[in-house]
């Protein structure tokens, strides 16, 4: 019988505006001001943002902004910092919701975190020229994940009497996960439409997504 638990959160500024719930004034204004951040990153790219929008999408006096956060980078950079730790989370705990396939729990929770935060993840995995701590914290994302993948197909390969060399299996997970980000951005920045056109069928699109991880992964 399969363990289900609940779904990780993927709505990132939701997230940061419920877990402020009976804290500080103080720690509730930060995050609608990161909040605020995530909801206009979905239509702008981040040298477009102005203090002024984030502070009145926040409610909150312009001055306020420097209180928290010294300039617009120290935002930005404070916010992905906080994301990415919340993906990290979210995809270790996403195996947990369904132990009968996790490699599909995993994957449909990263296409969720990249619908339910186009802004975020466009600023992570576009390497914006303007912002390039933002590819800084793509590249230690994607370097644990692999080494998350790389350990969990270790485990399972050596339990059916197979050994792979683990630079071999890190290799695999940089590039299948290079594969799945590249998708995904065609589809939902690109705006491609004949990726758009087979891509109607979200359900078969994990499938696709999580075939891919387990016949490279060697299962």
């Amino acid at each position: 019988m399969s363990e289900t638990l609940a779904a990780p959160e993927t709505d990132f500024a939701a997230l940061l505006q419920r877990d402020t719930c009976g804290k500080r004034k103080s720690d509730r204004t930060r995050a609608s001001l990161m909040a605020a951040t995530c909801i206009l990153l979905a239509d702008r790219t981040p040298d477009m943002l102005r203090v002024s929008d984030i502070c009145n999408s926040a409610g909150v006096a312009h001055g306020t902004f420097y209180t928290y956060f010294s300039d617009m980078r120290r935002l930005l950079d404070a916010l992905l910092q906080a994301f990415v730790a919340h993906v990290q989370q979210a995809m270790q705990a996403a195996g947990k919701t369904c132990t009968d396939d996790r490699v599909r729990a995993t994957t449909a929770l990263y296409v969720a975190l990249f619908e339910r935060n186009p802004g975020l993840m466009r600023c992570l995995v576009s390497g914006f020229d303007s912002f390039p701590e933002a590819a800084a914290r793509f590249q230690a994302l994607n370097r644990a994940w692999a080494e998350t993948v790389a350990d969990a197909a270790s485990r399972k390969l050596a339990r059916s009497g197979q050994s792979v060399p683990r630079d071999e299996l890190l290799r695999r997970a940089h590039a299948l996960g290079g594969m799945v980000d590249q998708y995904l951005v065609t589809l939902h920045f690109n705006r491609d439409a004949a990726l758009a056109e087979l891509s109607q069928d979200r359900e078969a699109v994990i499938q696709t997504l999580t075939y891919i991880w387990r016949r490279g992964m060697g299962e």
